[in-house]
């Protein structure tokens, strides 16, 4: 795999949820549990189900997509993303307008996710332990490190929010490029060049990052 290819299938894999966007079928965390220990349980989890069958899952493209839809409904809090993501613009859309968003935002992660976990190859995963307390008790950050192939470290930052006593990634940063906010701005741009329509935007949401800017890296 080239060092392009890398970080672009590293971000797609991370937003939504995973190693690289974090995903587990048993991530649902106990108060108890650390979010570092979300994270870690959460890799070995989905990872020790792809090893070993990224042929067959290339096959059975369905199947990987089942699964990782499984694993997002544990990791990621959708609602609260998509809130995010439409910024300002959340308010004035109907509930129905929300929604739409939400599935289609979701859909197109899982696609793109996809398609990244049967090619995505690495040297190591490492979730680090936090030394810092947290600014809030139901918010909490946890740091990651990627290794490739050719020993470049990829820095990777999830932000996870406490929500009913489970902590859910509501954000990532990928080698400093804060994804959340990116998408935000995709999404004022998007509504900026169809005159506020929210349904033309809803239907033709296609979020990108350029694989060459996460390589390059950016401000956290």
């Amino acid at each position: 795999m080239s060092q392009m290819t890398l970080p672009f299938v590293l971000f797609r894999r991370l937003l939504l949820g995973l190693c690289l966007v974090v995903t587990s079928m048993t991530v649902l965390a106990a108060p108890e549990r650390s979010p570092e220990q979300v994270i870690r349980d959460s890799i070995d989890e989905l990872m020790g189900q792809i090893d070993g069958r990224k042929d067959y899952y290339a096959d059975n493209v369905n199947e990987l997509k089942a699964l990782v839809d499984d694993s997002l409904d544990d990791i990621a809090d959708f609602r609260y993303i998509g809130a995010s993501v439409m910024g300002r613009y959340f308010q004035n859309a109907t509930p129905q307008q929300r929604s739409r968003f939400v599935n289609v935002f979701r859909q197109t992660l899982i696609d793109t996710y996809t398609k990244g976990l049967v090619t995505f190859d690495y040297r190591e995963l490492r979730v680090l332990e936090s030394r810092r307390e947290p600014r809030h008790e139901d918010q909490a950050s946890v740091a990651m490190e990627v290794v490739a192939m050719d020993g470049t470290v990829y820095p990777v930052s999830y932000t996870l929010r406490q929500s009913d006593g489970h902590w859910k990634v509501v954000n990532v940063i990928v080698n400093g490029i804060n994804l959340g906010l990116t998408f935000r701005n995709q999404f004022d741009q998007s509504m900026r060049d169809h005159g506020r329509d929210y349904d033309a935007v809803i239907a033709n949401w296609s979020p990108e990052i350029a694989a060459d800017e996460l390589e390059e890296g950016g401000g956290a």
